[in-house]
């Protein structure tokens, strides 16, 4: 009855966790949308600002850039203004990079396509392990790349949806390892605390046949507890998205 009532009182933190996040991001997003609105007002008012608008469309364009640095520069600034086929369509030049700061991008950027309505359920699943290789690929090219482990950790969890509970469980330890190893070049990134979290809270809640699969694949099976899954997640409220 404890047990049921503490599972319970986490999902209640969880989502109230979720909606805050997200909140936040939206608010971020309608600044910068308001921030655009505004700046193509005042364009039409001084020649000044028409300088400023020719910057900004410079920034906002998909085209070819002369440097590696201001692609990743506008790839950023794409992914903070939500444009994720743009995005894509940018960073996919740039698919046989040696430079893991694209790779692990590209992977961020296929899989933030299958969160669209116009993505068909093939599709979705092509991009899914298309993610999954950019941020594999990341990772051969640079070990201590945080965002390329966490990525990976992140793809290789959405893989298991198409592979079954089997795989899924099997891969669940690596994924522990990557986020673990993502956190530990970079103490202060919150999104793979946060996610750390998830992965205590799923195994907190695993149901019991879920439990005699996992203990047909690991000799020790893994495992967590509420209390830690909420240690993480505290955690992460510490720091910056």
């Amino acid at each position: 009855m404890a047990s049921a009532s503490l599972s319970a009182a986490f999902r209640r933190f969880v989502n109230r966790t979720v909606k805050t996040r997200r909140m936040k991001e939206c608010i971020w997003t309608d600044r910068i949308r308001t921030s655009n609105r505004k700046a193509s007002f005042l364009v039409a008012v001084t020649p000044l600002s028409f300088l400023i608008f020719e910057r900004v469309a410079h920034f906002s364009s998909v085209r070819a850039l002369d440097s590696a640095q201001e692609v990743l520069e506008q790839a950023d600034y794409l992914y903070s203004c939500g444009e994720t086929q743009k995005l894509h369509q940018l960073l996919v030049r740039h698919k046989d990079s040696d430079d893991a700061e694209f790779l692990w991008r590209l992977a961020r950027a296929s899989r933030d396509l299958t969160s669209l309505s116009s993505i068909s359920a093939d599709e979705k699943k092509r991009l899914t392990y298309e993610a999954l290789d950019y941020a594999k690929k990341a990772l051969e090219k640079d070990e201590a790349s945080f965002a390329a482990h966490k990525w990976f950790a992140i793809c290789l969890s959405d893989v298991g949806d198409y592979e079954g509970i089997k795989v899924k469980l099997g891969n669940s330890y690596i994924i522990r390892n990557h986020l673990e190893r993502a956190i530990e070049l970079n103490p202060k990134d919150a999104t793979s605390i946060h996610i750390l979290g998830y992965w205590c809270f799923a195994f907190a809640e695993l149901a019991w046949y879920q439990r005699k699969v996992a203990a047909v694949i690991f000799a020790s099976p893994p495992t967590a507890t509420y209390e830690e899954a909420l240690a993480f997640f505290l955690k992460a409220e510490e720091g910056p998205v």
